[in-house]
């Protein structure tokens, strides 16, 4: 037996990493349950027909082009990125234009959240600064790079607005804060900010760091609601995007961050030199080409009809308490109710429970969150989906504030 010790050996900070974790954790599915937890489109991907077909078979029209797999994909992902600054090319907050040099893309927007830690920010010294409830990978990426975190919450529900004194404050007062990351629409508020809060932030008087702005659901907010060409006004400015959501391609992990050129070129100096596979490219052009557009606005009319439903019919639901944050994104944030009609973290978790173990309906519990005591998360799933949740709610709520609550686990 060697000298190995793992416990001496690893690095501190990841020997006490806690992973991010999902509801699957808690429930395997077999294929039959509702899948309402993680914020899938569950119309499917924006793809045309013919290109659905094409890539099924390993067809070889141009845009689905898998041949040539022996061959190291293309490491600057050129006609990808002009695809993505066409759609983002609005002039509704500029009117410069992006191109190809303002852009990162990425194993999801996992790469490029780890990717601007390991660009600005240098282990054991600098910190980063969230505004909770958020999502969780900023705190885990920036714990497996030994990077220190400061916590502004955001203001209290239903806004969930940015608490733009506080962030101030805060900038001003602690040392080494390199990165702020903010989420709009925010996961799990569901809240978009202001676009005046966010100036507020970049326009800082004595703090040199990147505001980060992730927009991962903001497809499903308004026309022109995106800020990513901001990045030609502001150089500390990055815009993060993905494909996972309104597009339905979550399967392929393609993100992409948008940002000032000379930001882009560090990021894309940093990454790993073939980091996305031909196959995933050639889907992510066919999502974002005029056929795969019209996909995905028509499968988002359908999620908005589905979230505009899920607003009407959950508040009538006896035991459903209040929508907390916004209806920005393609999730809804909702109150559980004790039988005093109060929020409760219990009755939260053993209805979350329930409709997975016994209705085959995954969502998510949120109410150690903070600001979101008694909150479950559900994604808005398709018509029939949406139906079969709602009745299995009602029975759960039922159960459980006629009953005793089981023993939980969930986070």
């Amino acid at each position: 037996m060697g000298a190995f010790n793992l416990e001496t050996c690893a690095r501190p900070n990841i020997l006490t990493l806690e992973p991010y974790r999902c509801a699957r954790d808690d429930y395997k599915d077999d294929g039959s349950n509702i899948l309402l937890d993680a914020n899938e489109n569950a119309y499917g991907p924006s793809i045309a027909g013919d290109g659905m077909a094409a890539a099924q078979r390993g067809a070889s029209e141009p845009a689905l082009d898998f041949l040539g797999l022996h061959r190291y994909p293309d490491p600057h992902q050129a006609d990808l990125k002009e695809l993505f600054c066409r759609y983002r090319n609005t002039h509704a907050h500029t009117a410069q234009t992006l191109t190809p040099d303002n852009l990162f893309v990425g194993v999801g927007s996992d790469e490029a959240i780890d990717a601007l830690l390991r660009c600005f920010c240098v282990p054991g010294r600098d910190r980063i600064l969230v505004c909770p409830p958020t999502y969780g990978m900023y705190s885990v990426s920036a714990q497996v790079n030994d990077v220190g975190l400061v916590r502004v919450p955001l203001l209290p529900a239903p806004t969930f607005g940015l608490d733009v004194e506080g962030v101030c404050a805060a900038l001003a007062a602690e040392r080494d804060v390199k990165l702020v990351y903010l989420c709009s629409p925010g996961n799990p508020t569901g809240s978009r900010l202001a676009k005046a809060d966010v100036r507020a932030v970049l326009e800082h008087p004595t703090w040199n760091g990147v505001v980060i702005l992730d927009e991962a659901y903001v497809d499903f907010a308004p026309d022109d609601a995106s800020l990513a060409e901001w990045v030609l006004e502001w150089p500390n400015l990055v815009v993060m995007q993905t494909l996972s959501k309104a597009f339905g391609m979550a399967g392929i992990r393609l993100g992409a961050a948008f940002a000032s050129a000379p930001v882009a070129r560090l990021l894309n100096s940093l990454k790993a030199p073939y980091n996305i596979s031909s196959p995933t490219s050639a889907l992510a052009c066919h999502a974002l080409d005029a056929p795969g557009l019209a996909v995905m606005r028509a499968n988002r009319a359908r999620i908005v009809e589905q979230r505009s439903r899920l607003l009407e019919e959950l508040p009538r639901i006896e035991g459903v308490g209040r929508l907390r944050g916004g209806a920005d994104s393609n999730f809804l944030l909702f109150e559980m109710l004790d039988a005093t009609s109060r929020p409760d973290n219990a009755t939260a978790l053993a209805v979350y429970q329930r409709l997975a173990e016994t209705k085959g309906v995954v969502v998510r519990f949120r109410g150690k969150e903070h600001g979101c005591l008694g909150c479950l998360r559900i994604t808005v799933g398709t018509a029939d989906e949406v139906t079969r949740f709602l009745e299995s709610l009602g029975k759960a709520l039922a159960e459980v504030r006629g009953g005793s609550a089981p023993e939980g686990r969930g986070e």
